[in-house]
């Protein structure tokens, strides 16, 4: 049976977000008991950078985080994805 894992309001949640998430049952209920907002910026926040090793060394400091009790990734001026006039850099 597939783990119920909810999305963010403008993001889908990648599969190697997914892989980690639904790998730790902890994890997995705090993260469907955040705001879909929340969620959206924690995968903004991942999916938006570029390099490969961010993105892991984001991924990492996610699941810590969120088990400390954290909600939103720190020092994050949110997602651009979700204001019309920041689109035009992101085609």
């Amino acid at each position: 049976m597939k783990k119920e894992l909810k999305a963010g309001v403008v993001h889908e949640v990648p599969q190697d977000i997914e892989n980690v998430l639904t790998g730790n049952e902890h994890i997995l209920a705090v993260w469907n008991g955040l705001t879909p907002i929340q969620r959206n910026e924690w995968i903004c926040w991942i999916t938006i950078v570029k390099k490969p090793e961010t993105r892991s060394k984001h991924i990492v400091r996610m699941m810590k985080e969120l088990n400390e009790g954290k909600r939103q990734p720190c020092c994050w001026p949110g997602c651009p994805h979700r204001r019309a006039n920041a689109q035009k850099w992101f085609k």
